[in-house]
């Protein structure tokens, strides 16, 4: 039995946890498949894997050959791509994480043309909106929003977006509008779970850099619900415009304080820092940093 396809199946067994799961990925039977990774751990003489009718678990010694054969298949996709790449086509698996909301509002419209135009690229795509290792957790590029990007990674601005203070008119017309930061602290207030400044929330006004102490009536790592809040008059939200822009063009919400700014925020591809980028992940970057060349007015 080849090694190399030995250990692709074991690799594809544990990611799918299950025979079943890795049989359908690999496009096996669950009885070779099964057959693969006995035979595996016949020639090692170790068992990878504790089995029972509900679960697969990797052994000490499973754990272990993973995380290795998980580099070794790593290195050669690597190795074919920059092989590939001589050719300049764009293929093979390309994972990407990106922010949920700005995920779902503005790159999923997005995966089919690039799909049209990179055929020979599969895509997984995961939305979180916590900051991934790339590197650890084996994603080729990341989309992120932030001040600056880490200067551990490659990266490439697609575009910028103002954060946005503003409410509904409903809620404006019932406790009134926030003319000064200082004011915020007596309003109700929808707030991010993972904005950076927490629950002081900065301004740069006319005398400079102001800061406030707000009382959120609510907490969320989405934005959102903190849109859908805000639409429904239930407080101040702080969120970016490219969230709210269609929503302030409207009318349905409100932007508040307009001498007072808060920040403006980069959007980023970053990948891996490598001497080899490999085709698959220069297509997307480049494609992306097109499509948000002229980003929509009120970001």
């Amino acid at each position: 039995m080849d090694r190399f396809v030995e250990m692709q199946t074991f690799c594809a067994v544990v990611d799918a946890g299950s025979f079943v799961g890795a049989a359908e990925a690999l496009g096996l039977s669950k009885a070779t498949t099964s057959r693969y990774v006995g035979e595996l751990e016949t020639r090692l003489g170790v068992r990878l894997l504790h089995r029972t009718t509900r679960r697969l678990s990797l052994t000490e010694d499973g754990e272990r050959f993973y995380a290795r054969s998980r580099e070794v298949l790593a290195g050669l996709e690597e190795a074919e791509a920059e092989l590939h790449s001589r050719s300049g086509a764009a293929r093979g698996l390309l994972r990407i994480n990106a922010p949920v909301t700005f995920g779902i509002r503005h790159l999923a419209p997005l995966w089919g043309a690039f799909r049209d135009l990179h055929p020979q690229v599969r895509l997984e795509v995961t939305l979180a909106d916590r900051t991934v290792d790339l590197v650890e957790e084996g994603f080729d590029i990341a989309i992120r929003i932030a001040a600056l990007p880490s200067s551990t990674l490659v990266c490439r601005q697609l575009a910028r977006t103002r954060i946005v203070l503003c409410a509904a008119p409903a809620y404006l017309a019932a406790h009134g509008a926030p003319r000064l930061p200082a004011d915020l602290a007596s309003h109700t207030v929808i707030a991010y779970s993972y904005w950076s400044g927490g629950d002081e929330w900065q301004f740069d006004g006319p005398d400079g850099r102001v800061s406030v102490r707000t009382r959120p009536a609510v907490h969320t790592n989405s934005g959102d619900t903190c849109r859908a809040m805000a639409l429904a008059g239930q407080g101040v939200i702080l969120q970016p415009g490219f969230l709210v822009a269609e929503d302030l063009a409207a009318g349905a919400l409100v932007e508040l304080m307009p001498a007072y700014r808060s920040v403006t925020l980069g959007i980023y591809a970053l990948y891996p820092t490598r001497k080899f980028v490999p085709p698959k992940v220069r297509a997307l970057v480049d494609f992306l940093a097109e499509r948000f060349a002229a980003p929509p007015p009120g970001w």
